[in-house]
Formats: C-alpha cells, sequence, structure tokens
C-alpha cells in the first residue's frame, strides 16, 4: 500500500491523532462527490421548509436546469453512453423522485377532500 507524507499544523496533528486508524476512511469519504449538486437537495428543502400549501405541493416540480439535467441524462443513457459517474447521478434523481411522489401522495387527501 502507498505511503503519503503530508506537513501539517499542530492543531491538525492533534486533530488527526484523535481519528487514528479511521484516517483513510476519512480521506475516502471527504474525496467522495454528492452524486447530485447540493443546490438540487437545498432547493428541495427550502421547499418544503416554506410550509407549503397542499396545492404548493401538488404543484412543486424540478426547475427549468434539472429538467433539462435529467433529460440529458436519459438521452445519454438511452444511447448507452452513461459514464458510471452519469449514472450514479441519474440513480439519484430517480430516489429524488420517489421521494416527491410519495411527499404529493401523502398529500392527496387534502386536495381530494370536500371542505
Amino acid at each position: 500500500m502507498p505511503k503519503i507524507t503530508l506537513e501539517v499544523s499542530e492543531e491538525l496533528s492533534q486533530q488527526l491523532a484523535q481519528v487514528g486508524d479511521r484516517l483513510p476512511e476519512l480521506l475516502a469519504l471527504s474525496l467522495q462527490q454528492p452524486a447530485v449538486p447540493a443546490q438540487i437537495y437545498r432547493y428541495i428543502l427550502n421547499f418544503l421548509a416554506s410550509n407549503p400549501t397542499p396545492e404548493q405541493i401538488a404543484e412543486f416540480k424540478p426547475t427549468l436546469e434539472m429538467q433539462e439535467r435529467l433529460r440529458t441524462l436519459l438521452a445519454r443513457s438511452n444511447a448507452g453512453e452513461l459514464t458510471p459517474t452519469e449514472l450514479k447521478e441519474l440513480d439519484e434523481y430517480e430516489r429524488i423522485e420517489h421521494l416527491v411522489v410519495i411527499i404529493k401522495a401523502g398529500n392527496l387527501s387534502y386536495l381530494t377532500s370536500s371542505p
């Protein structure tokens, strides 16, 4: 296994000593990028935190930028041209869509009930 030598501050050295033998794991985790950009999660969380009405929940949809990216990924998938990173991104978009469907389905009774 390769070894890497780094010069770090005394403060960082003390923090790393507390991590112990988990340092390789933590370094690997810190290098992983989220499957989709953080602003997508932020967009959804900001919407949910705004205390939307049942009607707003029913009308919630991805931004135009998100829709375009999804179209691109689907086209590349259909052509068999997705990279492993793009496949992870497409899978994450599917998970997000599933979550939104669950939220909307849970909201359905509010939209269909009579006052």
